[in-house]
């Protein structure tokens, strides 16, 4: 499957933003899907997954900021971000266990 996603930018701390992910050549209910990212100088790092059933799990630096959900009929998930800090500036992907986006990118700073 081919995942796209969109919505990153630049943001001020405290300020959010809503990235969006759309499959081609899948249908999302058959997967889970994940958000994961990459900060300056580190590892890719997982970040939130999220299920068929609309439960999701959370990494301990998203939970309570971060909200993963998913449109169905537009084949998209989403990512709503809050109170973002900057040390959330990086690149974030898009995937399931086998493919990835090709990142969108998240700058937070003032």
């Amino acid at each position: 499957v081919q995942l796209v996603e969109s919505g990153g930018g630049f943001v001020q701390p405290g300020g959010s933003l809503r990235l969006s992910c759309t499959m081609y050549g899948g249908r999302i209910t058959e997967y889970a899907l994940i958000w994961s990212r990459q900060l300056p100088g580190k590892e890719r790092e997982w970040v939130t997954t999220g299920f068929s059933d609309d439960t999701a799990n959370y990494a301990d630096s998203a939970r309570g900021r971060f909200t993963f959900s998913r449109d169905n009929a537009k084949n998209m998930v989403f990512l709503q971000m809050t109170n973002l800090q900057p040390e959330d500036t990086g690149v974030y992907y898009c995937r399931t266990t086998t493919d990835w986006g090709q990142g969108t990118q998240v700058t937070v700073s003032s």
